[in-house]
């Protein structure tokens, strides 16, 4: 948010505020509804200003001014809506193939581009933003958490730093808002030190963010109200555009439970629907729905048009049935969590075209939309909607405020981030199979750590294949050398620092649980647990749910499981509350808590590997898969 675009808290008709982008910033409250939380009294918090002379304020002000084109007394306008999602605190380029998009050429060959990096993004959205009077910036979640070392080391203090000087004018909360809970997520709005780590920098306080998280789909159980403001109405020159913010229905199923108790998570459409009402009562027509639900689209090309045979006809998944759902009031829908790239064109109810986009993830793509506002009906001309994505190219300049911010917090992370914690032989990667070399090294890990009797007396141990965020890389990165992990390495492969558990499981439990990972909620997305060695089974895939899974086959050490015995299972505190859809896993008991899964798998690496006898991928074998 710029100078000259700022929001301030009134009254609705129905309880939560409206933000309007009329008042300077330094007159700006943010209200929320955490308050309740537990207690929680840090609401109201004053916004600060942004510094003078940030890049991006100043262009902004100058199109406020007026641009060739402005047409402020014409019946339509032309508004700009940049969003994107899915950044996940990647202020640094992403590496590797997350790091990566692609790109179909006319003549129907492909070729990949280097993209992301917050420098870079800010550059691309400042450009983006020059002349044009109407601009606003809006996001769907997952901005933070499941973040890199960088930022995740500080909980994401530098990502909502940065977000705040990316101009970031709105945004609905992701699954990954909550990675740290409810409490942690108010700090993150409205400012303040971390509650046991204090504050990072001398005289140096976080300010919260600068722009509003919306949640009208996330309830307190008790009293029914938004855990935050449900909406936004942004506003300039007479323009007003509503914003919806809702997450994914199925949050509580990925996140972990104890951060959320007392919060209600409902159905993402009603949520829309309901507060489109709200908005129309209060004569803003006008109306785009951040949602952190996503699609598939049928070509991984940023540009791939899935318009093609029909509108929406190259896209499938869950938004497919949202969008259509969704109330005609609702001009455009931003959307997220899938990391996939589309800007397509999906039906409403009453069968007008309506967009419906994504920005893949990382910062490594933005969206330009141009809706076309009605003064007279203050409503968007549905029919000239046009939206693309952007590919955030590493080619321009530098944004200087984001490599001051940068450089800023590697100098506080670089005296742990740094520290060599192993050494291995070749990269040990994660790619998309049941099976994964860096899933059997951390299951591997867990069991070694909570095996003795006063540890736990772990027998196997499993891990949730979605907590691993990235490979482990042998060659160098930075200065330490090839081969060598670093703790900033090895954070980024676990950067949730979950505790770990060993609880009881019965023989029965284990083989629901392995039926579960391909049943039941996860039959269209298997979630296959990685096992530690000595436990094996096959899953057959040419089956369906939970036949998938040869019971059979099933063994420790050798032995197949007793359905009536009694193990002693390592896993992430995520799983034993029941993530990912693995409901049996609450049925555990005599849980022992242990230390954090980051610092059981660097306990490991250091016990198991040196400069001059590095460790090697472990081998594959543990799970027998038929197709």
């Amino acid at each position: 948010m710029s100078a000259s675009s700022h929001a301030t808290s009134s009254p609705g008709p129905e309880g939560p505020r409206v933000h309007r982008a009329t008042r300077p910033r330094k007159d700006r409250k943010y209200r929320g509804v955490l308050g309740a939380v537990a207690g929680l009294t840090t609401v109201g918090a004053l916004f600060a200003a942004l510094p003078a002379g940030t890049a991006g304020a100043h262009e902004r002000d100058q199109a406020e001014k007026g641009s060739a084109g402005d047409r402020s007394h014409a019946r339509t306008v032309d508004v700009q809506l940049l969003s994107f999602n899915d950044f996940h605190g990647h202020l640094q380029p992403p590496s590797g193939s997350g790091g990566r998009v692609t790109h179909t050429n006319p003549d129907g060959t492909t070729k990949t581009i280097d993209a992301g990096g917050a420098e870079y993004l800010a550059t691309h959205l400042r450009e983006a933003r020059k002349g044009k009077r109407y601009s606003v910036t809006a996001a769907a979640g997952d901005l933070i958490g499941a973040t890199p070392m960088l930022s995740g080391l500080f909980h994401d203090e530098p990502s909502i730093e940065a977000l705040n000087k990316l101009g970031l004018d709105v945004s609905s909360v992701g699954n990954h808002e909550f990675d740290e809970g409810a409490r942690e997520l108010a700090r993150i709005q409205n400012g303040g030190c971390h509650p046991t780590e204090g504050c990072y920098e001398r005289g140096r306080k976080f300010k919260g963010a600068e722009f509003p998280y919306l949640t009208a789909n996330v309830t307190h159980e008790k009293s029914g109200k938004p855990l935050l403001d449900p909406y936004f109405v942004w506003e300039r020159g007479g323009v007003r555009i509503g914003f919806i913010g809702v997450t994914l229905e199925g949050t509580p199923d990925i996140v972990n439970a104890e951060g959320i108790k007392g919060l209600k998570f409902g159905d993402e459409i009603e949520a829309i629907n309901k507060y489109a009402k709200v908005l129309e009562r209060q004569g803003v027509k006008s109306i785009v729905a951040l949602l952190h639900e996503g699609g598939a689209p049928a070509s991984s090309s940023y540009n791939y048009n899935c318009d093609s045979p029909g509108p929406g006809d190259g896209i499938s998944g869950p938004i497919v049935d949202i969008a259509k759902k969704v109330s005609p009031q609702v001009d455009a829908l931003v959307t997220g969590h899938t990391h996939q790239a589309y800007a397509c064109t999906i039906p409403d109810p009453a069968g007008n075209p309506r967009t419906v986009t994504s920005a893949a993830s990382a910062g490594r793509l933005y969206t330009d939309t141009t809706l076309t506002y009605d003064r007279r009906t203050h409503d968007i001309v549905r029919t000239s909607v046009a939206s693309a994505n952007h590919v955030v190219t590493r080619d321009v300049r530098k944004a200087r405020d984001m490599t001051r911010l940068i450089d800023r917090w590697n100098a506080l992370a670089a005296p742990i981030a740094n520290r060599p914690v192993g050494y291995i032989s070749a990269d040990i990667d994660n790619p998309q199979a049941e099976e994964r070399p860096l899933g059997n090294l951390i299951a591997d890990a867990q069991l070694e750590a909570l095996a003795a009797a006063d540890k736990g007396g772990a027998q196997l141990a499993l891990m949730n294949p979605g907590g691993i965020r990235a490979p482990m890389v042998a060659e160098p990165s930075g200065s330490e050398g090839a081969g060598v992990v670093t703790y900033g390495e090895a954070f980024t492969v676990q950067p949730f620092t979950n505790m770990m558990n060993v609880v009881d499981l019965t023989g029965a439990q284990l083989v629901t649980a392995l039926q579960q990972q391909v049943s039941g909620s996860n039959q269209a997305s298997p979630k296959i647990l990685q096992v530690s060695k000595g436990f094996t089974y096959t899953l057959d895939m040419t089956k369906t749910g939970a036949d998938r899974v040869v019971v059979d086959s099933i063994r420790l050490n050798g032995e197949p499981i007793d359905p009536a015995k009694t193990y002693r299972v390592a896993m992430n505190e995520f799983l034993t509350g029941g993530g990912d859809g693995f409901a049996v896993f609450k049925e555990h008991k005599n849980k022992l808590v242990g230390a954090s899964d980051l610092d059981v798998l660097i306990a490991y690496l250091g016990a198991h590997s040196s400069p001059t006898a590095p460790l090697a991928p472990p081998a594959l074998g543990r799970i027998t898969v038929v197709k």
